[in-house]
C-alpha cells in the first residue's frame, strides 16, 4: 500500500480511484530543479550556496535511474539569465535578491548567480541523452517564462514528481504553478532540501493539504509499479 505524508504525518494513501491520476507512470515526467553548481558548489565564491541540497546529488541520481528504467521521462530546468543582467539586476530586479539577504545576509556573489555561459549554472545531477532540458527559468516558478508547459502537453503529460530545491521556494512555486494549471503534482519528500529543515518541513505541510501528494521516492516507485509501470533489469 502506497504512503503519503499529509501535514507532517505518514500515514496509507487512500484506496480511492481519484489517486490514480497523481500517480499514472505513463502520463507522469518527473522535474529535476535547479541542482546545479551555483547553488551546491563548495567554492567560496558560490553565488547562492545550498548546502543542504548536496547531500541529495546522489540520491536523486539513484532514483532518475529508476525512473528510466520504467521509462518516465527525466526533465532538468535550471536557472539561466543573460551576461547582460537585463533579465534580474539591471532589469525588473528579482524581489528575492531583496528580501533573501534580510534573514541570510548579504550574498557577495548574488549577481553572479545562474549566469548563463558560467560554471554556476552546470548541473551537478547527471543528465542522459534521453532526458529533457529547460533552461530559461528566470524567476522561482519552473513555468515562468520557460515552455515547460508546453514541453509537457506535447508530451501527453499530466502528472509531475518535483525533486531539488529550495522546498521552500522554487519547489514550493513549482507545485502551486503546476496544481494551478491542473497537472497532478508529487513532491519525493527526501529527494528536496529547503532553506533550513524548519522552512522545508513548512512547505511540504503546505503543498500536502493544497495541491500535492508528498511522498518518499521508493514509495512513487512502488505506486508506479502497482499501476503497471515495469522496471528492466538493468537498474535493479
Amino acid at each position: 500500500m502506497s504512503e503519503i505524508y499529509l501535514y507532517g504525518e505518514k500515514r496509507p494513501l487512500p484506496n480511492d480511484a481519484k489517486f490514480n491520476t497523481f500517480l499514472e507512470p505513463m502520463r507522469t515526467a518527473v522535474i529535476s530543479i535547479d541542482m546545479h553548481e551555483g547553488h551546491l558548489s563548495e567554492d567560496p565564491d558560490c553565488p547562492c550556496p545550498a548546502p543542504r541540497a548536496r547531500e541529495i546529488v546522489s540520491p536523486i541520481d539513484g532514483f532518475h535511474d529508476q525512473c528510466r528504467a520504467r521509462s518516465v521521462p527525466i526533465i532538468h530546468v535550471r536557472t539561466g539569465l543573460r551576461p547582460t543582467g537585463r533579465d534580474d539586476i539591471k532589469g525588473g530586479i528579482s524581489a528575492w535578491r531583496i528580501v533573501f539577504p534580510l534573514y541570510t545576509g548579504e550574498i557577495p556573489g548574488a549577481d553572479q548567480h545562474a549566469i548563463q555561459g558560467t560554471k554556476w549554472t552546470n548541473l551537478r545531477t547527471r543528465i542522459e541523452p534521453e532526458d529533457e532540458l529547460v533552461e530559461t527559468k528566470k524567476r522561482l516558478s519552473v513555468f515562468y517564462p520557460t515552455d515547460l508547459d508546453f514541453l509537457l502537453r506535447n508530451m501527453g503529460v499530466r502528472a509531475v514528481v518535483f525533486n531539488g530545491g529550495f522546498t521552500d521556494c522554487c519547489v514550493l512555486n513549482a507545485a502551486f504553478d503546476a496544481s494551478n494549471r491542473d497537472y497532478r503534482v508529487v513532491i519525493a519528500r527526501d529527494l528536496v532540501r529547503g532553506t533550513n529543515a524548519e522552512m522545508e518541513e513548512a512547505a511540504l505541510k503546505m503543498m500536502s493539504i493544497h495541491m500535492a501528494l508528498v511522498m518518499d521516492s521508493r514509495d512513487i516507485l512502488s505506486a508506479w509499479d502497482a499501476r503497471g509501470a515495469k522496471a528492466s533489469q538493468a537498474a535493479e
